[in-house]
Order: C-alpha cells, then sequence, then structure tokens
C-alpha cells in the first residue's frame, strides 16, 4: 500500500494562531486540494494526523470538527482527490496523551488501523512536532514551508528537525518529489 501522512492546519488549510475553529474557517492553502488529488490518481491513499487541542480547550466541539472535514472532503471531491481517514488528537497538551503530536501515537493508530508498517511512509507537516511524531513512528520526514514554517522559506530551519528531513515549498512542491521518486527515470511518462 503507498501511504502518505500529511498534517491538516498549515499543510493542507490555512493557519491560525486563534484555532481554526468553523467551516468558514477552513480554507485550502493554493494547489493543496490538487496536490492530494495528484497523489491519489497516482494510487497513493492519503491520512491526516492532527492535532486538534481546541477541542480539549473548549474553543469548538466534535460536530464543528467534523463539519470543516465534510468541507475539506467535498472539496477534495470536487477537484478529483480523497482523503482516506482524518486521525487526530483532541486532548490540550496538559491531558499530556500519547496521540498529541510530537508523540507518535496518531502515527501508530494510522499503521494499526491500516494494517501497514510505517518505515518509510513519507509524513509532511509544517512544524518540528509533525515531523518528530512521524520519525519517531518510522516514517520519512518532508517539512513545507507553509503555515508556521512559512519563515523559513528564505533560509534557516526551525530547531530540533529529525535527521533527514526534506523540504519542500508547499503541499504541491512535496507531491511533486514523491510522484518524481517513484516514477523511473527510464520509463516514459503518458499524459
Amino acid at each position: 500500500m503507498k501511504l502518505v501522512i500529511l498534517d491538516r492546519d498549515g499543510t493542507i488549510n490555512s493557519d491560525s494562531d486563534d484555532y481554526v475553529k468553523t467551516p468558514e474557517e477552513w480554507q485550502p492553502l493554493p494547489g493543496a486540494l490538487e496536490a492530494i488529488a495528484r497523489l491519489n490518481h497516482a494510487g497513493w491513499h492519503v491520512v491526516i494526523a492532527s492535532n486538534q487541542s481546541g477541542l480539549g480547550r473548549g474553543l469548538f466541539d466534535v460536530a464543528s470538527l467534523n463539519a470543516m472535514h465534510a468541507k475539506m472532503h467535498k472539496m477534495l471531491a470536487a477537484v478529483g482527490g480523497r482523503v482516506d481517514a482524518v486521525f487526530y488528537c483532541p486532548h490540550s497538551p496538559e491531558e499530556q496523551c500519547n496521540c498529541r503530536k510530537p508523540l507518535p501515537g496518531l502515527f501508530e493508530q494510522i499503521g494499526s488501523r491500516f494494517g501497514v508498517p510505517l518505515k518509510g511512509v513519507p509524513t509532511a507537516g509544517d512544524t518540528v512536532r509533525d515531523l518528530q511524531a512521524g520519525s519517531s513512528a518510522g516514517c520519512e520526514p518532508h517539512l513545507v514551508l507553509t503555515g508556521k514554517s512559512e519563515q523559513y522559506r528564505h533560509g534557516g530551519q526551525p530547531d530540533g528537525l529529525p535527521v533527514g528531513t526534506l523540504f519542500h515549498t508547499d503541499l504541491s512542491a512535496f507531491v511533486d518529489f514523491i510522484l518524481q521518486r517513484a516514477t523511473p527515470t527510464n520509463q516514459t511518462v503518458h499524459n
């Protein structure tokens, strides 16, 4: 199974220091939904692993989160894409759970649910904690320079990145990398 695990806020959609709390506030980043569709069309399964501490903080409820994801699924379908599953941590940091990134709990749940080892599975996110969680579970870390990491587009990098982290301008550039790497160089690609 070809699997990619993505962060949500700051990677697929615009992030906010005040949290994304409603479907109206959930806005895809330019080209992100089309990038997911390109992965799907190449046979990749896409799963989201997302901290949603706004639930634990009482800033929004599960119905609002489900409405945001319904909007995402509908917008993805309109461009020929899909997300196979959304795994999220509903806890606030004070709850000290194992599923809040940078801990690997969400990734372990994904591996268990899909019955696949996560060694080498590409994961992309916009924060160090996204990549630390994936790397702890054996995933290949990719930092997208959107959301919280947009500040590094012109140089520098955040502290604490897992060894071997690859950098991409945005989700579309990450998908370009994944698809080009999966296509043998001596094979002609026909559109």
